[in-house]
């Protein structure tokens, strides 16, 4: 059942369960954030997915020998709730001392519990470490913003107000930034991403886009929390023929969240950026 953040392991002293416990999951209601930002969860702006990374994912072969993989878990936009990290991170450690026939079982009971606490259907990979290392490290899409010669004041509230754009002139570009901060509502600690932002529509001043972006410094929000806010702000500012929004946030106890907010469906991109 899904309950209030202030009462899930975040911040708090925690003993560590070497042994399956799916009941260490955390579900966190999105409802109440839709409600603050004005989104009607009947009716949701956008579609998309969370994209969170494991890296320290292990378990036990049938013969008791340890195995370890990256796990890749995509949780739909819609889904009635997010997993609280810290849950997530205690359940997967979980499996460290349980013993799975191969990874087909493992990924079979991850996608079990894991769309259980989301409440809709979670994809799992379980990806082999030469496979990932194959893949490799992937630029940023598009053009970055972080050298314009600007003086900022505002480091929080986000500020939609800093947005400007070129009503007279319309383009198709893809803008990120790697300046993008926000901190856990609940510890304060901090989160750092790069943020990509792939539009059609009024061209974005790319100064004060780059100022909007600082004003989430100081924000307190979840990582999927704070790619919606964003989302919305450009949405209305613009009012695009296309928009997505995407964040690749740098991990933190082995886990980095990925969340994308979109005008249209998009497949999913996971590809791993220099500070994941």
């Amino acid at each position: 059942m899904a309950q209030d953040v202030y009462h899930s392991p975040l911040g708090k002293a925690t003993e560590y369960v070497a042994e399956y416990a799916p009941e260490l999951l955390f579900p966190i209601p999105r409802l109440a954030k839709w409600l603050e930002l004005g989104i009607d969860p009947e009716a949701l702006p956008f579609v998309g997915h969370d994209v969170w990374n494991c890296y320290e994912l292990s378990w036990l072969n049938e013969r008791g020998r340890p195995c370890v993989a990256i796990g890749e878990f995509v949780i739909p936009a819609h889904s009635p709730c997010i997993i609280e990290s810290k849950s997530f991170k205690l359940y997967l450690n979980s499996l460290n001392q349980t013993r799975f026939a191969g990874p087909a079982a493992l990924v079979e009971v991850l996608e079990r519990d894991l769309s259980a606490a989301a409440g809709a259907p979670v994809a799992v990979r379980v990806r082999s470490l030469q496979e990932v290392t194959e893949e490799g490290v992937a630029a940023a899409p598009g053009t970055c913003i972080d050298e314009q010669d600007i003086a900022i004041e505002c480091y929080g509230p986000p500020d939609a107000a800093l947005l400007a754009s070129d009503r007279a002139c319309r383009v198709d570009e893809v803008l990120h930034s790697h300046l993008l901060k926000s901190n856990c509502p609940v510890t304060g600690q901090p989160d750092w991403g790069t943020l990509v932002i792939d539009y059609r529509g009024p061209q974005l001043d790319r100064a004060a886009l780059l100022a909007y972006v600082v004003s989430l410094r100081m924000h307190g929000d979840f990582h999927e929390q704070c790619v919606e806010r964003v989302y919305l702000d450009l949405l209305r500012h613009l009012q695009p023929e296309r928009l997505s929004v995407r964040a690749r946030y740098v991990r933190r106890g082995g886990l980095d969240i990925n969340p994308c907010r979109s005008l249209q469906a998009m497949a999913v991109d996971n590809r791993r950026l220099v500070r994941q």
